[in-house]
Formats: structure tokens, sequence, C-alpha cells
């Protein structure tokens, strides 16, 4: 059992504070609304929620959930302080973390001086960067002391959707803990024993964005739902029965297919496909904002890989892949061919390992593509991995051709993996 104060009696902090209480844990939950307070206190939701009632109901009775708005009492009953106060949208649009800094500010108040270990948890829905750069200065100043093992600062976003939240918090997709270590992060799993769900721990900065991107995800499959319906409606066909065999496909519709960060989609179907439908919607009059958005987000994407490369100041340089993927030698609107021929235009000296691409079998719409945008191909391909790392100053990995060669243990230069490298910390915007 612990001893929790549950800041912020909302949605989010009194699904989490009564279901804690359920399962065994001493919780105290704190608002600056006194309304709110003898709400909870009398046994009563302060918020409408399925299956919230009995269970707030019960724990207060049972002596394990109560509320106050007096911090100080709070957090001298308490090791853990769960924040979970809102993050509306501020008038430009950015998340405004007044309401948490403010707590984060308070707690730091009610342990200066006391030399008592306490657990921060933020509960509440903040892009990266926050927590490190806002948060934890205000939790230090406030408290006189660093954070660390005995001042822990760390984040556990929740998933859980209004009208199913009692049912969300008990079956997540997953507990998840940014934290500085595992030892900081194992007293808060410890709060979700009865919680069905793996238990993931990773940093802070990754454990913000989670949220983020699952939110963002979710909006996308509305739109896209809603935009694939509006012009199935205009094809004559049914909507809903394209999107519900859309959704039988569970390897690579619904699925962790195409989901991971790499380099910009390519080949003969995706793009050419996505034309056709972004073409018929103007043709119609449909305004499908997010399909129209896609090819000029995967130029955009290709564009950050060649700043990369342009900001190296390298001119030798050696392209591994040269087709949309490895395993084919299809090179129509792939978008390395792109890559090779900015990086002409700029005067680089470039040269491609591609065992897959031979000039003298490229046929019909694929040689007419490559003869129209690298007519001089056959002067790039080299054909042996030693004879690219002679040439290049600069590796740039392109496609899975890659994973047959140890490129870094054999290459004493600066190697770029396009296919991750846009994805981790110090890549260029």
């Amino acid at each position: 059992m612990q001893r929790v104060a549950v800041f912020g009696v909302g949605y989010v902090g009194c699904v989490t504070g009564a279901c804690l209480a359920q399962d065994g844990h001493s919780v105290i939950g704190v608002d600056v609304d006194a309304g709110k307070v003898a709400e909870v206190n009398a046994g009563v939701s302060p918020i409408s929620e399925p299956g919230l009632d009995e269970i707030l109901k019960t724990q207060v009775a049972a002596g394990r959930l109560r509320a106050t708005t007096d911090v100080d009492a709070a957090v001298a009953e308490s090791d853990t302080a769960l924040v979970a106060v809102g993050t509306p949208s501020a008038d430009d649009g950015s998340v405004s973390a007044e309401g948490v800094e403010r707590v984060v500010r308070r707690i730091g108040q009610a342990v200066r001086g006391t030399g008592k270990p306490y657990r921060v948890v933020i509960r509440s829905t903040l892009l990266p960067g926050l927590l490190e750069g806002l948060l934890r200065p205000a939790l230090e100043e406030a408290a006189g002391r660093t954070t660390g093992p005995d001042l822990v600062l760390c984040n556990n976003p929740e998933f859980l959707r209004e009208s199913s939240a009692v049912k969300d918090y008990y079956q997540p997709p997953y507990v998840l803990v940014g934290a500085d270590s595992p030892a900081e992060a194992a007293p808060v799993l410890g709060l979700y024993h009865a919680v069905e769900g793996e238990q993931i721990v990773t940093d802070t900065r990754t454990a913000s964005l989670v949220k983020y991107a699952c939110n963002a995800y979710h909006a996308v499959k509305v739109a896209f739902a809603n935009e694939i319906g509006s012009l199935a409606q205009a094809l004559g066909a049914d909507g809903h029965g394209v999107m519900g065999l859309v959704c039988k496909d569970r390897k690579l519709n619904v699925s962790p297919a195409y989901l991971r960060p790499g380099f910009a989609f390519g080949g003969s179907c995706l793009p050419k496909d996505l034309r056709a439908l972004t073409r018929f919607a103007e043709q119609q009059a449909l305004r499908t904002h997010l399909l129209a958005a896609v090819l000029p987000s995967n130029e955009a994407h290709m564009k950050r890989a060649l700043k990369l490369v342009k900001d190296t100041g390298v001119r030798r340089i050696g392209v591994v892949g040269l087709s949309f993927k490895a395993g084919t030698d299809d090179l129509r609107e792939s978008p390395l061919v792109d890559v090779v021929e900015a990086l002409i235009g700029w005067g680089c000296d470039v040269k491609i390992y591609d065992p897959n691409v031979m000039l003298g079998r490229l046929r019909g719409r694929n040689l007419a593509y490559i003869d129209r945008h690298l007519p001089h191909l056959a002067n790039l391909l080299v054909p042996q991995t030693q004879m690219l790392i002679s040439h290049a100053g600069l590796l740039l990995l392109g496609t899975d051709v890659a994973n047959d060669y140890d490129w870094r243990g054999q290459f004493a230069g600066p190697v770029m993996d396009l296919r991750a490298d846009l994805a981790r910390p110090g890549a260029p915007r």
C-alpha cells in the first residue's frame, strides 16, 4: 500500500484516485475547488463517468479516499504526488503549463526543509521539454534541493477516454513511466499492481511524446476514414464497407507495418494512387485535406534528409540503395533517385551501390523513369562495396541493402542512415 496525493480532481485525477484507492492505496485528492472537495468527501463524484460513482462512494466509506484543499497536509500525509491538472491550449495553440507549474512549485514548497523523500509524478499531458526545462527547475527552486533519489520527478501519461475511463484505467495499452532510471520508476509502477497491461519504463521526453503521438494518430484515423467515406460516396461505393475491409487487413493496415520512422515512401503504387484520389477529389470539389497533404509531407521529409546531407559540407558521397526498397530494381518514384538527382545538381560527386539494380535489365517505364531523372546512371553505379568506400567522404544508407555489410566498421568517415537518423535527436527539423 502506498500513500498518494492526487492533485486535480477532474476527469483524470478523480478516476485515477478512486481506482488507486480501490486497489488498496491511501489516496488524498487535492483541488483548489472547495465544491469538488466537498463532493468527494461526501462520496459523490464531481464528474459523470460510468462506474465511478460506486467506486468513489465505496472507497470514501472505507477511509481509503478523501479530498482536501490543503496542499501542506496532503504532502505531509503522502509519499507520492500525482499531478493531474489540466493543460489547456493557449490562445496561440501552444500547451499551457501554468497550472502544472503552479502545483509543482507548491508541492516543492511543502517539502522544503523537511528532508522528506518525495516523488512528483506528472500525469498531465505536456510536450517533451516542459518537464525537463520548466517543471524540474521550478520544483528544485521551491524545494531548495536538487532532484535525485530523494526528490524524484517523473511522468506517467494516462490513456483514459471519457465515458470508458474506469475500464481504460484497468485495461490500458500499457503502463508507461518516464524516469531517469528504472529504480525511480519502480514505485510508480507499483501503484498499478492491479492493472492489466505491460509495464514500460522509458525517458521522460519519449513518454511525453507517446501521449501526443497516440492522440494525433487517433485524430488522423478519424479524418482518414471520413475522407475515404466522402470519396466513396462520390464514387458510388459503400464507405463503411470499404473501411470495414481495410480494417480486416491485420498484416499491413491495422498493424505496426509502415509505422516506423524512416525515410520517404516511393515506388510505383503509393504516390500514383494518392495522386489519383486527390485529383478526383479536386474534380468533385471535395476537400480531402489529409490525403492532399500526404505527398507534400513526404516531399518535406525528403528535403529534411537533403538538408542533413548538405549541412555536412561533404562533396564525395556514397549512396547505399537506389530502388524504392531493398529486394527490387524498381526505381520508379524512388525517393533515393530524387536524393541522388538533387546531390548531383548541387555538384556533388556521387557513387551508388545497389546489387539489385542492373542497368541492362531495366525495362519499360522503369527504364524510362531513370533515363529521365538519372540519364548517366551507368557512371554512378559501382559493383563492389569497397569501391564505394574508396570513393566516399560520406556514406548514406538508404535501404535495407545496407544490412548486408558492416559499413560503420569498414568505413572511417561519417555514416548517415536515412532510415533512422531523421527520427533521432539532433536531426534537422
